[in-house]
Parts: C-alpha cells; sequence; structure tokens
C-alpha cells in the first residue's frame, strides 16, 4: 500500500516539485496539491492521505491556523515546509510544538534545484512521519507544562545546600518529536540541575531560535553550544545545525567541543559523537538520555557510555513520536530505565539527590 500524501502551497511551482519527487518513490503517490487551506480541507475530507507536506506562509489562512485546526479536529502526520529564516525557524518551532512530526527547510534561493536536491530528504520524513505516532492537540498549548516562572508541577524543590553536582554532565539525544520531548525533559530540572549536553537533530538555521525558546521556558539556561566554552551546571547547550558536539577534559573542567566533520549515521549533528566522547571522557559521571527518533544514531555509543559507568533513561514507545533510536537503545541493552518522557526529569533529579544524600521535596 503507497503512502499517500497531500501537497499544501501557494507556489504552483512548489507544488509540482514536490509531487513529482513523491510519484518518483515506489512507495508513495500525490494524491492531491492544494493551493490553500480551504482546498486542502476538502482534499483532506476527499482523498483521506495519509500525510500531508504544509506550507508555512499561504492566502486565506497561514498554516500554523491551519495545522491548529487540523490537530484539533483530524490529527494526522504532518510535514511542515518551512523557509530558512529566522522567523521561518520560529514559526516551525510553533508548528512542531502544535503537533508537526518534523519540517523541511525550504531553500531561499534556487527553489527548482535546491528542493530536487532535497529530494531524498523530503520523502525520507515522509516515510517517517506515516509512522509516527500522532495525538489530538490539547485546548492548552504544550508550552503551558512549564516556564521559567512556573515550572511543572512536578518539579522538585531546588537544594537548599547548592548545586546538586558540578561533576555529574546530563547528554541528551533526540531525532524526530524530540524538539518536544527535549522541552518537556528540560522544563522540570530545577536550577541547579547537573550541565545538560544535548544532540537534536535539526539542520543550521533552526537551533538558535530552539535554543532561544528552551531559554524562556526552562529554570536552567540554554543556548547554542560554542567551541571551546566551559561546561556549568545549570546550564543546557545545544549542537548547532550542521555541526557535531562532544565533550573534552581540560584540567579540572568539562569544555564542549563543536566541529565540522563528516556526518555520522548520516546526521550532522550526530548523537552517536556526542555519547562516544561522553563514555571516553566522563564515564560514571554521565547519565544518558534517549528520547524519541527514527533509526538508530546513538543506540551503540549509549551501550558504551552505559559500559563506562554511566545511568541511563530512555523514553518509552507510548510517549514516543518514532520509537525508533528508544527501541535501539534497549535492543542494545543501553537503558536502566525505560520511561514516559514526562517522568524522566522529575525521576532523574530524585536519583541525584537520593545518591547525594539530599531529601527529595515535591511541590
Amino acid at each position: 500500500m503507497k503512502i499517500k500524501v497531500v501537497v499544501v502551497d501557494d507556489s504552483a511551482l512548489v507544488r509540482g516539485l514536490l509531487a513529482e519527487i513523491i510519484n518518483r518513490q515506489p512507495d508513495m503517490t500525490c494524491v492531491g496539491a492544494a493551493s490553500d487551506p480551504l482546498v486542502a480541507r476538502e482534499m483532506i475530507r476527499n482523498l483521506d492521505p495519509d500525510v500531508i507536506t504544509l506550507d508555512i506562509e499561504m492566502p486565506k489562512m497561514d498554516g500554523i491556523d491551519f495545522l491548529s485546526r487540523l490537530m484539533r479536529l483530524r490529527p494526522m502526520p504532518v510535514v511542515m515546509v518551512s523557509t530558512l529564516t529566522e522567523r521561518g525557524a520560529e514559526v516551525t518551532l510553533r508548528a512542531l510544538e502544535l503537533g508537526a512530526v518534523d519540517f523541511v527547510a525550504k531553500p531561499k534561493i534556487g527553489i527548482a534545484d535546491g528542493l530536487r536536491q532535497l529530494g531524498d530528504d523530503i520523502t525520507d520524513r515522509i516515510r517517517t512521519a506515516a509512522r509516527a505516532t500522532v495525538r489530538r492537540l490539547a485546548a492548552a498549548p504544550p508550552a503551558a507544562a512549564g516556564s521559567a516562572g512556573q515550572p511543572a508541577a512536578s518539579h522538585p524543590v531546588p537544594s537548599p545546600v547548592g548545586r546538586l553536582s558540578t561533576e555529574k554532565i546530563i547528554f541528551i539525544g533526540a531525532s524526530t518529536g524530540g524538539t518536544e520531548a527535549t522541552r518537556e525533559v528540560l522544563v522540570r530540572l530545577p536550577a541547579d540541575a547537573p550541565a545538560v549536553l544535548i544532540t537534536q537533530h535539526m539542520p543550521p538555521g533552526f537551533t538558535r531560535s530552539y535554543a532561544t525558546r528552551l531559554d524562556s521556558l526552562c529554570r536552567i539556561r540554554v543556548a547554542e553550544a560554542r567551541d571551546g566554552e566551559r561546561v556549568l551546571p545549570g546550564h543546557a547547550y545545544i549542537a548547532p545545525g550542521g555541526l557535531h558536539l562532544s565533550v573534552e577534559r581540560s584540567g579540572a573542567n568539562y569544555i564542549a567541543r563543536v566541529r565540522d566533520g563528516e556526518p555520522v549515521n548520516r546526521h550532522k549533528p550526530s548523537v552517536e559523537v556526542l555519547f562516544q566522547s561522553a563514555a571516553r571522557v566522563v564515564g560514571p559521571n554521565a547519565i544518558g538520555v534517549m528520547l524519541t527518533g527514527m533509526g538508530a544514531d546513538g543506540a551503540r555509543a549509549m551501550k558504551e557510555l552505559r559500559d563506562a559507568g554511566s545511568y541511563n533513561y530512555v523514553q518509552d514507545e507510548a510517549s514516543c513520536v518514532v520509537f525508533g533510536m528508544p527501541r535501539e537503545a534497549i535492543a542494545q541493552g543501553a537503558a536502566h530505565e525505560v520511561l514516559p518522557v514526562t517522568q524522566i526529569g522529575p525521576r532523574l533529579i530524585d536519583r541525584l539527590r537520593s545518591t547525594a544524600g539530599i531529601a527529595t521535596t515535591r511541590v
């Protein structure tokens, strides 16, 4: 059975190109192409597609408004087609928050050649979306779960005796569905949490806006990682899109390394690179976290991390958008605990407090 796709874009050129790219694949077909959300609504009703690709800026109703209504009334897998601009990045993150499975960054110039070059990436994301778990959008947006001023209800109260640990470091790997899964973990960490290093599969141009958004929601500080900067407790560092992130030791300190290089497991940044460095440099002071994502990037390195003495958490299938990377990590024997994403942050902090002899209080 072929994956049925409806393309929604106000550009006739883009609609034609996406339909051409999709129809070249033996396992998918473009069953319709709509110039605006009102036409798309009828196509979805009549053609019952498995996936839709959705432009953000369109006439009559913009893509975000349409997505919001769609995910409340008829949830289905959506791949956003975004522009490589700061505004495009911010709106794309909002779309992922509303329930879009993934996004494709549309080139700003040379769009015909650019989209053709992205053909494999586009169709891979459509295949992933077709297998994704999609949930109905609640009345309140997901961002309401926690903020800098009002953390989630299960958030542990920060310890009165200082930071949980200056030696421990949390390492997070994620891909499809991971922007919101990572947020779910980070908003539940207290201000005295250990440092966090994050590799989320994301292209250049989007991670800065993502870090800014997380920084506004979390008690800890969140930013894109910079090469050579000291890794500090109470801070999270996100691998910049298109670059690998790793950790090194410099005297008594840990530092972030941000480097170019060949893709690993087809990804740059790669979770494998981050977790391997953690196993080599941090060992028993590392805490590994594997979140939702397609494929197996980081799974073997997470087992290396466990063998080096880390304690590892893996997101469970029920709360994953795509249970690929977590499944592979479990299959490798890398997981100590498999938990719903909302429980990972609190459980992690409880474990740190108990091993440090600090009483845990909840509010």
